[in-house]
């Protein structure tokens, strides 16, 4: 599983001009997963994110988590993420999730970021998803399970 994590000042997302989700401060992260992810790799990679501290203190150092600064979460599934540039200009995608497995673990994902963060907004699994932000720094972080999670 790869989370591809941004903090945010705002993000939306829109499918065919409608709003679907939007934030104010918090994380834009967009989600990929592949056939050998589990429930439980996603709740240990959720609850990874959800405390990580990379919001400022009243120092200015990275000391607070989302919960810390009340941040709110848009959550967007990515099957890219697995993308195969190694052969050709052609990516491949063999290495995400089949999309029945990639679902649910997207909306079991989100039942346990609802669980930890106030606001958890979404996407829609699928669609051709429009997603705006503004990043905050930027700051950008790749979590991928292979290394916060051992897999058996």
């Amino acid at each position: 599983m790869r989370f591809v994590l941004q903090r945010v000042k705002h993000a939306s997302v829109k499918v065919d001009g409608e709003l679907i989700g939007s934030i104010g401060r918090g994380y834009m992260v967009l989600m990929g997963v592949s056939d050998t992810d589990t429930e439980e790799i996603t709740d240990k990679m959720v609850d990874k994110m959800c405390k990580l501290r990379i919001f400022e203190d009243e120092n200015g150092k990275t000391n607070c988590s989302l919960a810390d600064v009340d941040g709110e979460i848009l959550l967007i599934s990515q099957f890219t993420l697995y993308a195969d540039c190694s052969h050709g200009n052609r990516p491949g995608f063999t290495g995400a999730g089949n999309p029945e497995l990639a679902n649910h673990l997207y909306e079991h994902a989100l039942a346990r970021c609802a669980g930890q963060v106030r606001k958890v907004e979404h996407g829609i699994f699928g669609a051709d998803m429009k997603v705006e932000l503004l990043n905050d720094g930027p700051f950008t972080i790749l979590l991928d399970s292979d290394t916060i999670v051992k897999k058996k």
